[in-house]
């Protein structure tokens, strides 16, 4: 079963303007109350809210850095059990769902918004509005893009997108598409990635942007090799069915047979209309494969036998000294071996055999920037199969061959073959340190960086659009964390913060983020259904608290929250209060109950945000008795 996402998105992937701001803004207090028994508990000015809160899902996994860009790729047979993820965001528009029932899930939890007027961003007056659009005007610019080997390019621009656009623009090209490791010059100056282009002083109409190829790094070459492989894949569906690195499912240009982008194509004069076999009315078990493509027909022609990382890694300290990075192994269609070595100047053959080491280049040499370049020159079976491989995926639409913003997962999967892929196999065993962002030293403080982004200001436009790429950008990083790590934890990779108790009882810290499981571990549920309702209360839960960060009011605030499904196991992941674990949590209550309604607490302070959440939620204020019946 593949992976079903319940997560919504607010607005484009992040900038690095926008990270740069998020991290400037001043940080609240981050300790305020907090629920933590499965009630909601929401948390003014603190920044805080504990149990199944909301958040902002995203670009999932897209990286700020130029290199670090997403693509689609192939996914692998009966892949290995997958999570559904869950997670709420802060505009409440929902992505849209893969079942029934995440669409009903998805109403209840949207219903009756309305939007904020009072604690929210205030409206604009009709000289701010035009302020905004000042600041706002999208000039066209035409520039002329020279790269090495290639044709003079020219594309026409938006004046208000990025530098580092320009990259994904170069990466996605047919021309261009092997290059990773690229600076962009204007006038011998190296533009800046996240720059906007009406920024840049002397560009102007026609000017001639210079692409200049860089020296590679170890993660360069790592993100390099990525790429190839990618390339090599990208005509596979499997990793759209696993849901791997943003892929997702198009069927378009199959059902429209093509017509999609040949318009002038003509249907034949007769057409065979007999119904399938599985849709008569005599059949009582329909089957569910025939509503995917034909898969089979969906692979591009196999390029190479073998891509991975050689058994000679890592680099002696002398060769390191040299500039050599990392080995990599290739076995070509023709069955020829060749080890290559990875420099900070590019890629060459090396005289290396699986049983000897020799990283003298091999004779005659053939130093190339680009792995496509040199698999090219070595193998004419690689240079035929890469041209197919490029016809057909740019023959697509535009839109099929861009990454999603945000992992979309398929709830159910055809078997698939399931072929060699080192790097998988790599990805699956390995840390991923090279290719992601990190910040050096340390790990993530997730509830910091998604509070400071939902206090970032909006009474602009402009502030406005940057606040939310912001928090897609983070909520989008958190859910793949989580993700990554509610995995982690039901595969047994992660070590419980109380290894004494019962595997039920067990919680979880990994990457600053906490987990615990779906079970009913103290006979709260016990009148209710036991385990199978404390498996239910967690999404119902985090359906509960979207509808608060949809209204988005100023000074409420909501704990990063995802629940993840994942080999039959719910796991609820959270982003930490700072503090909640060196002290009692009764102390830190002070609205809800954190024993299930046997102890009530309220605050005036939150009784004012929730009365104004509330007006745009038609909820009226309500008594809640104790188990003593008092009020």
């Amino acid at each position: 079963m593949a992976l079903e996402t319940e997560a919504k998105n607010s607005n484009a992937t992040a900038t690095g303007d926008a990270k740069a701001t998020a991290t400037k803004a001043s940080g609240k207090a981050k300790e305020n109350n907090n629920t933590a028994g499965g009630k909601k508990n929401l948390n003014p000015n603190s920044n805080q809210q504990n149990s199944n809160q909301n958040l902002v899902n995203g670009n999932g996994t897209a990286a700020d850095g130029p290199a670090a860009k997403k693509k689609g790729k192939k996914n692998r047979n009966k892949s290995p059990p997958e999570p559904t993820t869950e997670a709420a965001l802060s505009n409440g528009h929902a992505e849209k769902p893969t079942a029934v029932d995440a669409v009903e899930d998805n109403a209840d939890a949207n219903a009756n918004v309305e939007k904020p007027q009072d604690g929210g961003a205030p409206d604009a007056e009709a000289d701010g509005d035009d302020i905004d659009l000042d600041a706002l005007q999208d000039i066209g610019i035409t520039v002329n893009i020279s790269s090495p080997g290639a044709d003079l390019l020219c594309v026409q621009l938006s004046s208000m997108e990025l530098v580092q656009e320009i990259h994904q623009l170069l990466m996605d090209r047919e021309e261009t598409c092997h290059r990773t490791c690229f600076s962009l010059q204007l006038d011998n100056v190296t533009l800046d990635n996240f720059a906007e282009l009406k920024a840049i002083s002397n560009l102007e109409q026609g000017s001639t942007i210079k692409v200049v190829e860089e020296p590679y790094t170890m993660r360069e070459a790592r993100i390099h090799v990525r790429h190839v492989r990618d390339l090599l894949k990208n005509l596979d569906p499997a990793d759209a069915y696993n849901g791997i690195d943003c892929t997702s499912l198009t069927y378009l240009n199959t059902i429209t047979q093509g017509d999609l982008l040949d318009k002038k194509r003509t249907r034949p004069d007769s057409v065979d209309c007999t119904p399938p076999e599985y849709v008569t009315p005599g059949v009582s078990d329909p089957p569910i494969l025939p509503l995917h493509p034909n898969v089979k027909n969906a692979k591009g022609p196999q390029a190479l036998k073998v891509l991975t990382t050689s058994a000679w890694n890592p680099p002696p300290g002398p060769r390191k000294l040299h500039g050599d990075l990392m080995y990599l192994y290739v076995v070509t269609m023709e069955d020829k071996r060749f080890h290559i070595s990875a420099c900070s100047k590019g890629f060459y053959i090396n005289q290396s055999t699986d049983d000897t080491f020799n990283p003298k280049p091999d004779n005659p040499s053939h130093l190339s920037h680009s792995l496509i370049d040199l698999l090219s020159h070595i193998s004419p079976s690689f240079r035929r199969a890469f041209q197919t491989i490029q016809k057909r995926r740019t023959m697509r639409h535009a839109f099929e061959r861009v990454a999603t913003p945000y992992q979309v997962y398929q709830w159910a999967s055809p078997i698939l073959e399931h072929t060699v892929d080192a790097i998988r196999a790599e990805d699956a065993f390995s840390s991923k340190l090279g290719y992601e962002e990190h910040i050096p030293g340390q790990t993530r403080d997730w509830n910091e960086e998604l509070q400071t982004t939902r206090e970032l200001p909006r009474k602009t436009l402009p502030e406005r659009l940057l606040r939310e790429r912001a928090i897609f950008k983070v909520h989008g990083d958190f859910v793949t964390a989580a993700t990554r790590g509610a995995m982690a934890v039901i595969d047994g990779n992660v070590l419980a913060i109380n290894p004494g108790e019962d595997t039920k009882m067990q919680m979880f810290i990994w990457n600053n983020i906490f987990f615990s499981m779906g079970f009913d571990v103290r006979d709260h549920y016990k009148e209710l259904g036991g385990d199978a309702a404390a498996f239910v209360a967690p999404r119902y839960d985090l359906h509960g608290v979207r509808v608060y960060n949809a209204v988005d009011i100023e000074g409420l605030y909501t704990l990063g929250t995802v629940v993840v499904d994942y080999r039959g196991y719910r796991v609820t992941a959270q982003s930490i209060i700072p503090g909640i674990l060196e002290r009692e949590q009764e102390q830190s209550v002070v609205y809800g109950s954190i024993d299930f309604g046997k102890t009530v607490l309220s605050h005036p302070k939150y009784l004012e945000l929730l009365r104004q959440a509330g007006k745009h939620l038609k909820i009226l204020p309500h008594v809640v008795l104790n188990e003593r019946d008092d009020p």
